[in-house]
């Protein structure tokens, strides 16, 4: 007898990428570092102490930084969750 479940589960079909994005944190004049710090510990999961502090400078230093790669929607809710607590945010950028 024929089984259906073979062909609904084509491996090719679930291989489809889900499209990634990056939140980027920019360097402003009135955040202040533990601002950023604790928003980031809040907000993006498994988010060391040190790991926040250290995003922190680099946005201080450099203008911006990366604090989170994933999935899109993902992206969307933590770029979303930083910017309503005051942080200056990139636009999500696709990957």
């Amino acid at each position: 007898m024929f089984n259906s479940l073979g062909t609904v589960l084509d491996s090719n079909k679930s291989k489809a990428k889900i499209p990634e994005a990056r939140v980027i944190v920019l360097d402003d004049n009135f955040n202040t570092f533990q601002h950023v710090v604790n928003c980031l510990l809040t907000i993006i999961p498994s988010m060391s102490e040190k790991k926040a502090w250290d995003l922190t400078i680099k946005v201080d230093k450099t203008g911006s930084a990366e604090v989170w790669r994933g999935n899109f929607e993902q992206a969307e809710l933590y770029h979303e969750q930083l910017f309503s607590k005051g942080l200056t945010m990139a636009p999500i950028e696709k990957i």
